[in-house]
C-alpha cells in the first residue's frame, strides 16, 4: 500500500554558481539569477510504501508530519535557501537540488515503518521535480 502526503512550505533562492561568470549566470538561470532571489511557495509530497497494520495504516500521519516538520519543514519554510541551508552554501539551489536535499535529510532521520519511496516538489504549476526509490 502507498500513501501520498502533501505539505507546503514557502521559501527564497537565488541561482548562481561560482564557476560561471554573472553574465553566464544571467543567460543560464535568467530571471532567477535576480541578486536580490526570489520565492517561491512549494508544494512536497511524500510517498512512503508498506503494509496496512493491524492499526489500518501504512504509517502513523502524525508520526511522519513530526519527521517530516523537523527535517524538513523547520529547515526551510520562510528561509532563504542560499543562506539559510547548510547544503546550498556550496550547491545551486536548483528544485533538483532540493528534492535531493529533502530526500537525504529524511532518510538520515527515517525511523519509520514503511519506506519512503518518493519526493516530488514543485516550485510552479509548470515545473515538478521527483526522486523516485528503484525497485529491487
Amino acid at each position: 500500500m502507498r500513501l501520498t502526503v502533501r505539505y507546503r512550505f514557502a521559501a527564497s533562492h537565488r541561482l548562481d554558481t561560482p564557476a560561471l561568470s554573472s553574465e553566464e549566470n544571467r543567460a543560464l538561470y535568467g530571471k532567477c539569477n535576480n541578486p536580490h532571489g526570489h520565492g517561491h511557495d512549494y508544494s512536497l509530497e511524500l510517498t512512503v510504501e508498506g503494509p496496512v497494520g493491524a492499526d489500518g495504516q501504512v504509517v502513523n500521519r502524525g508520526q511522519l508530519d513530526a519527521l517530516v516538520r523537523e527535517r524538513v519543514l523547520a529547515r526551510v519554510d520562510h528561509k532563504n535557501l542560499n543562506v539559510d541551508v547548510e547544503e546550498f552554501r556550496s550547491l545551486v539551489p536548483t528544485t533538483e537540488n532540493l528534492a535531493e536535499v529533502i530526500r537525504q535529510g529524511l532518510q538520515a532521520g527515517w525511523t519509520l515503518a514503511p519506506r519512503l519511496v518518493r519526493v516530488e516538489i514543485s516550485e510552479t504549476a509548470r515545473n515538478t521535480f521527483a526522486w523516485e526509490a528503484i525497485e529491487g
